[in-house]
């Protein structure tokens, strides 16, 4: 089926109301929730085949991720679905207030590479039981898991309702240039940038998942075992390819010497001698990626790590000595276990580092002193953050997801991306047994009784 006949008959399909009917939306999550438990083996071995990651890690960060958001609305959604109260105005005397959730209609969805089973179907879930039809587009670059995605959709949904369209950034201009009523895009800022251009033409309403150069401070007052303990699992996990991971870290020069050498001790703790051999540490998911990635440590200082291997798309967890600002690794997010160290002494040190980029995605900071944790919150803009810890924002999806400026535009988790995918219409209900005259022509001496009336509401 080619693109415009795909996008015409999820047209015709929402015209149809179908989706409207709560009850059709949860039995659609809950076939897919079934087919989905079926496949879980086959969801570990495409993300293996993908991106090198171990069950373990495939089950934490993606498929647990996606079952937990299925029970949740196939419970939910039924209760979200149900107009909302709101406190009337008394300048509507007598009436009620109420916002009415309705889908937007047809949604398109580009999903990304990185997390590619758990990207594609969590904002999905909120699209559907939104009321919406979906066509989902997943990244060519992890062909295994985008294959199993299409099989998984096929099988759940009727393919006016949600279906998949594989191919490569073609399809997704092909895509893009239709007409819809929404768009979630999760990727790159610049792609993002292309995306929100095509929505513009249609006045087409998007969230936009974008990224960033997430900066992680370690305050002096740190706790140094536990700081590195975490930053060495949320940057190299993925091997470094999620888009919240710290991108840098900007560590106090008084224990600069003493966190490297707890960070190098926690790397072997995690991944053994031989980090190749370890079942543990994904790979980079393809040759240009890697190729970019190891340009990177061309003319840096290496404190541990930098070993590579093409054919395998390895590279070892690596942490960069001192890196300049304009050096190739600090240019942007860098998306790879490759870590840059470098030393402040003061907060406006901080600022002259942070402030030199776009407002990330996340923002990181490992300190005992609550004074400069407050600092830090309030100094610097990103899209969320975690204090004493990195990447666990995401794990409480009562925190909408999302960033700003550059790394994002709106968000979504748990019910957010319920809310997401939905309309509100605020809608006014009027009683007819009293009308009072007051609002009504000829006005005469009325405005008097108009300015004391205003000073009850």
């Amino acid at each position: 089926m080619n693109i415009e006949t795909l996008h015409k008959t999820h047209q015709d399909f929402f015209k149809t109301r179908k989706t409207q009917a709560v009850k059709y939306r949860v039995e659609s999550l809950q076939r897919l929730k079934k087919v989905v438990e079926s496949r879980e083996q086959d969801v570990y071995k495409a993300l293996a085949a993908d991106l090198g990651k171990s069950e373990f890690e495939a089950f934490l960060t993606e498929y647990n991720v996606i079952i937990g958001e299925l029970k949740k609305y196939i419970y939910k959604t039924s209760k979200w679905s149900e107009p909302k109260k709101v406190k009337s105005s008394m300048l509507n005397f007598p009436s009620k207030a109420r916002r009415y959730p309705e889908p937007y209609g047809n949604v398109l969805l580009i999903s990304p590479w990185n997390y590619p089973f758990q990207l594609a179907l969590a904002p999905l879930i909120g699209a559907v039981a939104a009321g919406n039809t979906v066509v989902l587009k997943p990244s060519e670059f992890s062909n295994h898991t985008g294959k199993l995605l299409q099989e998984i959709i096929e099988e759940a949904f009727e393919k006016e309702h949600v279906s998949v369209a594989l191919g490569d950034a073609e399809i997704a201009q092909k895509l893009t240039a239709l007409k819809w009523h929404y768009i979630f895009f999760t990727g790159s800022p610049g792609v993002g940038k292309k995306i929100y251009q095509a929505a513009a033409k249609h006045l087409t309403p998007v969230t936009l998942e974008l990224g960033g150069k997430n900066p992680c401070v370690v305050h002096e007052s740190a706790n140094i075992k536990v700081t590195a303990k975490r930053i060495v699992w949320s940057k190299f996990l993925n091997a470094g390819q999620t888009c919240i991971a710290p991108d840098y870290l900007l560590v106090h020069k008084d224990i600069k010497d003493q966190l490297i050498k707890e960070i190098k001790l926690q790397i072997h703790n995690f991944f053994g001698e031989v980090v190749k051999d370890s079942s543990d540490f994904p790979r980079i998911i393809r040759n240009e990626h890697f190729d970019k990635l190891v340009e990177m440590l061309e003319n840096e200082s290496v404190l541990q790590g930098g070993q590579h291997e093409r054919e395998s798309l390895y590279i070892a967890p690596t942490l960069l000595d001192e890196p300049t600002r304009d050096s190739r690794v600090m240019e942007n997010e860098i998306f790879g276990p490759i870590l840059p160290v470098i030393s402040y002494s003061s907060k406006e040190d901080l600022e002259k580092w942070i402030n030199s980029y776009e407002k990330p995605l996340g923002g990181y900071c490992f300190t005992g002193d609550s004074k400069f944790e407050d600092w830090f919150i309030d100094r610097f803009s990103f899209g969320g953050g975690v204090i004493n810890d990195a990447i666990v924002q995401f794990v409480n999806d009562r925190l909408p997801f999302g960033g700003v400026g550059n790394s994002g535009i709106g968000s979504y988790h748990g019910q957010k991306t319920f809310e997401t995918f939905s309309h509100y219409k605020s809608v006014v209900h009027r009683g007819t047994w009293i009308d009072l005259p007051v609002k009504y022509a000829p006005y005469g001496h009325k405005l008097s009784k108009i300015k004391k009336l205003m000073k009850w509401v």
